[in-house]
């Protein structure tokens, strides 16, 4: 195709969808690939919109002069939900559920036109449900304004069920729960640290996963450097995000499946025999490697817990210990969630005192302030 030809059929095919989502002439359209939007997590690009696949991925908007912010969304079954956070205020954050198709959702409505900071922050679990954001709507005279600031401190995390959130929104009086609605990685140990220190913030965690087996075919050390966790060619260029300090917080579901010999995928990590505790210190102890060669200045924090794999009398503290005295780096470090003594994941409480625990651990070693 000439390649004048090409260039009108792409404004055409953009212009095509802002006419979609522009419902008035009073509302003006943001784009996702606008400068002035500061994305966190391995976030996605088509020409038309952003893709959030893992837990805690989020897109926020600066703006002057609107009374109202709108999204348009989209995701593929209507088991996504998502945060959204003004100005800052966590504690009177809102909680939308998406539908399966492109809809425009309402995230804030204002009684001034000052400036505003509107955060969208996908919370529920890493899986194949992504969510395509398309853009901002605002009032056709509203302003769209830098970052007020970049956030200079970085933090990722490395983890399963207990770090995507899985269970808590649970009623505290109520049973354990994987159901989409109950999931929120925003009130999770990780996000609360983050926002702490106010670092940014990346979340490279799943739900069921683990460093040698886990609930599914795919473990950590085989996902943990793409962009989409379910697509093995998308790969996640790390120079574009290099952490201060790097949480791993794995093996809770490895503790489980490595006694069960009849699990389909204990069959097929390791056929009929149950693998050693020397193999996996060595399982442990590369995946670290592999987070190293990637982050060569990077803290790392080897966490367990706080479920039952730091419950009195567990081996895996020990694991853990082995593995990373066989590396010999000094700026590897474990620390050890203390065990919360409950049934289920833990809910918003005990992320609460997770995080409450890994801040003072990080000042008191003074890897921040």
């Amino acid at each position: 195709m000439n390649s004048k030809y090409r260039f009108l059929v792409l404004i055409f095919l953009f212009f095509g969808n802002v006419a979609t989502f522009s419902q008035t002439n009073q509302t003006a359209f943001i784009p996702s690939a606008n400068s002035h939007l500061d994305y966190m997590g391995r976030v996605g690009f088509t020409n038309s919109n952003a893709e959030f696949y893992w837990s805690g991925s989020s897109v926020s908007i600066t703006v002057e002069g609107t009374k109202e912010v709108k999204a348009f969304l989209d995701t593929k079954r209507d088991s996504n939900y998502c945060y959204i956070i003004i100005d800052g205020n966590s504690s009177s954050a809102k909680k939308i559920k998406l539908e399966t198709q492109k809809k425009t959702y309402l995230l804030a409505t204002f009684n001034d036109l000052k400036k505003h900071h509107i955060e969208l922050v996908k919370i529920t679990n890493t899986d194949d449900n992504t969510i395509c954001f398309y853009g901002f709507e605002i009032d056709k005279k509203g302003t769209v304004l830098k970052p007020s600031k970049k956030r200079k401190r970085k933090l990722e995390f490395f983890g399963d069920s207990i770090t995507c959130g899985h269970g808590a929104d649970v009623p505290a009086d109520s049973t354990d729960s994987g159901a989409p609605k109950y999931f929120n990685n925003y009130r999770t140990y990780g996000a609360i640290t983050a926002r702490y220190f106010d670092a940014r913030y990346h979340c490279t965690a799943k739900s069921g996963i683990g460093v040698a087996v886990s609930w599914f075919p795919q473990i950590m050390p085989e996902i943990y450097d793409r962009k989409n966790p379910e697509n093995p060619d998308s790969k996640w260029d790390f120079s574009n995000y290099v952490p201060d300090i790097v949480v791993v917080n794995l093996f809770q579901n490895d503790s489980w499946i490595v006694n069960m010999s009849e699990n389909e995928q204990f069959k097929a990590r390791f056929g009929t025999v149950k693998p050693t505790d020397d193999f996996m210190i060595k399982a442990y102890g590369d995946f670290i490697s592999k987070i190293r060669s990637n982050y060569p200045k990077a803290q790392i924090i080897c966490c367990l817990g706080n479920m039952d794999i730091v419950k009195e009398g567990s081996k895996w503290p020990g694991i853990v210990n082995a593995a990373i005295t066989t590396l010999g780096d000094k700026k590897v470090v474990t620390h050890f969630f203390k065990y919360k003594n409950t049934n289920g994941h833990p809910k918003v409480k005990e992320q609460q005192a997770m995080a409450d625990d890994l801040i003072q651990f990080i000042k008191e070693e003074k890897y921040w302030k």
